[in-house]
């Protein structure tokens, strides 16, 4: 069993790698034992799972399937052995990290730096990217996000609260007047952030209850920072983060509007997949970030 173990070890740690030089290099393993365990397992299973070439390094088609299940049992093992260390040891190990990039940048990093600091055994993988991420085919054991839990099959614990910011640059307030509702924003101009949830179907609250309004303009981008510089510059209005929209209002170059009207309970939330044992270092981590931010509210 330890033997065979080995074998679906190897093969997955070469795929994961990229090669099996890479994978060598990356577990202290000689080239030559990994690819003995690969063939080995090859042999023993009589189907090719990798398909060998000087430049790259794939997987048939039977190999794809194996190497999802064979992943995910890896990874109940590790996170079985991850438990009954945990109990007493001190977290350690490769933690994979997913969050949004702005606000990686800006607000999560000292947070998650100073985990590092605490943890100093933890090695920390951390892909900061806005896009959509598959934590279970993409082997990320945590994302931090700001939304709402939609994905049934994923476990969240709520990080802390969230509020986002409707401004505008004083010279087209000038121009246009302020927005009194939020369907006078019809009329306006705006920059779209295709990140933002709803995109051009922007949301607000009256009276308890969630309006859509519509909006258009001159500028549609996938970076909220590059949407504020947009706003700033006088372009339209903009909705962003409260983290990335404070240091705009506090010097003056975006005006908050319709205030009254902003929808609350958006959240900051540590999202990791449904498993029945939840490694040490992901709980450590999920336990510090919750302590970091009651004592570092995000504005």
């Amino acid at each position: 069993m330890t033997q065979d173990l080995a074998r679906i070890r190897a093969f997955v740690q070469v795929f994961d790698s990229g090669g099996f030089s890479a994978a060598a290099r990356q577990h202290g393993r000689s080239k030559a034992l990994l690819s003995k365990y690969v063939t080995d397992l090859e042999d023993y299973l009589g189907v090719r799972l990798m398909n060998r070439t000087t430049r790259k390094l794939s997987l048939t088609e039977a190999g794809e399937a194996y190497y999802r299940e064979a992943s995910a049992l890896l990874q109940q093992l590790d996170d079985l052995d991850a438990t009954i260390t945990d109990q007493t040891a001190e977290p350690r190990g490769m933690l994979r990290v997913s969050a949004p990039r702005n606000f990686g940048e800006t607000t999560l990093a000292p947070a998650i730096y100073e985990y590092l600091k605490k943890y100093p055994k933890v090695t920390l993988d951390l892909r900061l990217e806005d896009r959509y991420v598959d934590l279970v085919d993409e082997g990320i054991d945590v994302a931090l996000r700001i939304s709402t839990l939609a994905d049934s099959s994923l476990i969240a614990r709520k990080i802390a609260d969230m509020h986002v910011v409707v401004g505008a640059a004083p010279e087209l307030l000038k121009q246009f007047g302020t927005p009194k509702h939020p369907e006078d924003l019809r009329q306006l101009p705006c920059i779209i952030d295709v990140n933002l949830q709803g995109q051009s179907n922007w949301r607000f609250v009256e009276d308890g209850k969630t309006i859509s309004v519509p909006v258009n303009g001159p500028l549609r981008v996938n970076s909220p920072l590059a949407a504020r510089k947009a706003a700033i510059m006088g372009l339209g209005f903009v909705v962003l983060p409260s983290y990335l929209a404070e240091p705009a209002v506090f010097s003056g170059e975006l005006v908050p509007v319709l205030t009254d009207f902003l929808p609350t309970g958006q959240t900051l939330q540590a999202v990791y997949p449904h498993r029945r044992h939840l490694a040490g270092k992901v709980r450590a981590l999920i336990d510090h970030l919750v302590d970091w931010f009651a004592t570092h509210p995000i504005h």
